[in-house]
């Protein structure tokens, strides 16, 4: 991840869209920021950020006023709790991602019903 932005490529690639938005629900404070961040991230990368250092400041900046959230409250987001497996597992249905092995189980399932 590229660690300066300007603030054309900020808006081309870091601004939420209003069905995006609509995902953030009911969620406040830095779990809301948490998870456009998660959002916007894998949409870029096809990945996950393993901590809260993998993510430039500006984009923290960017979407905590989109958000409605003060940037501050970015480090009080959970990377190890439970929110952030819903938010991730959430995040991937939205753009039509499953993990790997639950891919797999699914090939297996159908590849076992021919014989070779």
């Amino acid at each position: 991840m590229k660690r300066h932005w300007e603030v054309d490529e900020l808006i081309e690639y870091w601004t939420l869209l209003p069905d995006e938005e609509a995902l953030l629900g009911n969620k406040t404070g830095a779990n809301r920021l948490g998870f456009a961040i998660l959002l916007k991230f894998f949409q870029l990368e096809v990945r996950f950020p393993q901590h809260i250092r993998d993510i430039p400041k500006p984009v923290v900046v960017h979407l905590s006023k989109q958000v409605g959230v003060p940037s501050e409250e970015y480090h009080a987001y959970d990377w190890q709790g439970r929110s952030i497996k819903y938010h991730r597992a959430e995040i991937r249905s939205f753009l039509g991602f499953r993990k790997a092995g639950e891919a797999q189980k699914e090939y297996d399932g159908v590849m076992g019903k021919f014989p070779v």
